[in-house]
């Protein structure tokens, strides 16, 4: 399934926000144009009820007979006649009246009979007031007590003001209306060329294949993605990793088990070929000992395999002696065999922090080494000792010991010391090597007991139960 356009959602979100803080401020400036208006209005009322007192009766008579065009007044001319609306039940001029003192009306606009108003009573003071006339709002502005001892009355329609306030909003929002299209596109351009590096990007990881997993450049790639380059630059990494494990693997494989292969097939057809029954089954067991060879070679280098990608394995408390006491039991027979006398010393209650198997496999193929190159009726110990907030396992032969130019190579995958008659892979202690690294322990080689055979002491911090 697709996801949502990225380009796409920016926008939107984008011209959303935008689209918000515009409503609220014309919101904002439409309430505000309301009062604006409301108190220009007001004003300018005033100003018509205070012109209308300095006329003379003549003057006002004469007015009587017109109509006050308030849009007139906007434009700047002076109150004069104007023409009649089409429906005059909705008037849009503004209508007066002067009273004298004693309350007797001088003059005043025709209108005020038909809307029933003529004889409307005055304010008690002066002062706006909206009143409703023949069914209508009109604002009013009263101005008693004037020089001459008149009082007037100016109405103006309320739909005047709303007319007005509209055409301000309408002023206001027009531009923005129009802005907003021309806005959108510049924004979905924007937006496009800031998000192009993330195609230059794409191209970059789309030609990356199991032959070519170099990093991907960081270039112009903006700094919000770095960080998913970065993760896939590891990934890389990862894979280029796991692509050479499979190689050596592979190789080493092909190399190791070309060799037995070999032999077992040799003896298989002397075995064919050979009248004679006794020889036939020397023949046969010589295969069968291949077949064994070749297995537990083949078992060497999976469990080499896995442990180059195996991640952190869940670990546990134990004791390495109560391991140690296992597989010397496994290996009995071997040991008796050459008469070799196996034996286990040292701290039995001693707990490190590993995974079981894993500590098995490691003691295995330590005594395992120790009494295959070790020399018939000699001695192996397996030794379990607590040193400095460590715990040692150590696996030690009298026999004939390594060359000190080669200990440093005895961990290398198929190396086989010189000068050494015992069959091997060379793989048991690159997985020692292995495993000790794992857990992140230490592994050390030296001289094995009374400075002769080989001494493979394997360091664990020592466990330590938290409350």
């Amino acid at each position: 399934m697709i996801g949502p356009s990225i380009r796409r959602r920016l926008v939107l979100l984008v011209l959303a926000s935008i689209a918000i803080v515009w409503g609220g401020a014309l919101a904002s400036s439409y309430r505000q144009a309301i009062h604006e208006v409301a108190a220009w209005e007001r004003a300018r009322l005033a100003e018509l009820a205070q012109m209308l007192a300095l006329l003379d009766s003549t003057n006002l008579m004469t007015l009587a007979n017109a109509r006050i065009d308030v849009r007139e007044e906007e434009r700047g001319g002076e109150p004069g006649a104007s023409d009649l609306d089409d429906d005059d039940t909705l008037p849009r001029d503004a209508l007066f009246q002067v009273r004298a003192a004693n309350g007797a009306i001088l003059a005043g606009s025709p209108q005020l009979h038909a809307l029933a108003a003529w004889d409307l009573p005055l304010p008690p003071a002066s002062g706006s007031q909206d009143v409703t006339l023949g069914g209508q709002l009109y604002h009013s502005f009263t101005l008693r007590e004037t020089a001459l001892g008149h009082s007037v009355r100016v109405f103006e329609p309320a739909n005047t003001r709303s007319d007005l306030v509209s055409g301000v909003a309408s002023r206001i929002a027009r531009p923005t209306l129009i802005a907003l299209p021309v806005l959108a596109v510049l924004v979905w351009l924007s937006i496009g060329w800031s998000l192009a590096p993330l195609k230059v990007l794409s191209a970059a990881i789309r030609s990356r294949d199991i032959n070519r997993m170099e990093p991907v450049g960081i270039g112009r790639t903006p700094l919000e993605v770095r960080p998913l380059v970065d993760a896939i630059n590891q990934m890389l990494a990862r894979l280029h990793h796991a692509r050479e494990l499979e190689r050596a693997f592979t190789a080493d494989a092909a190399h190791e088990l070309k060799t037995p292969l070999a032999a077992i097939k040799v003896q298989a057809q002397v075995a064919l070929a050979e009248p004679d029954i006794a020889l036939q089954r020397l023949a046969m067991e010589r295969v069968v000992q291949g077949v064994d060879r070749s297995a537990r070679l083949a078992e060497q280098l999976l469990l080499l395999a896995r442990l180059d990608v195996q991640e952190k394995l869940p670990t546990e408390p134990l004791r390495p002696a109560a391991i140690a006491k296992d597989t010397l039991l496994a290996n009995r027979r071997n040991a008796q065999q050459k008469h070799i006398n196996v034996m286990l010393v040292g701290d039995m209650l001693a707990e490190i922090d590993a995974e079981p198997v894993l500590i098995g496999i490691l003691l295995d193929n330590l005594l395992d080494n120790a009494i295959k190159y070790g020399r018939s009726g000699g001695t192996v110990e397996v030794a379990v000792r607590r040193a400095d907030e460590q715990v040692q396992l150590i696996v030690r032969d009298d026999g004939p010991g390594v060359a000190p130019d080669d200990l440093a190579r005895l961990t290398n995958r198929f190396f086989r010391a010189t000068g050494n008659q015992a069959t091997g892979s060379g793989l048991g202690l690159s997985i020692v090597a292995r495993i000790t690294e794992h857990f992140g322990a230490s592994l050390q080689l030296g001289a094995g007991i009374g400075d002769q055979g080989l001494a493979v002491r394997v360091s664990f911090p020592a466990y330590r139960a938290t409350r």
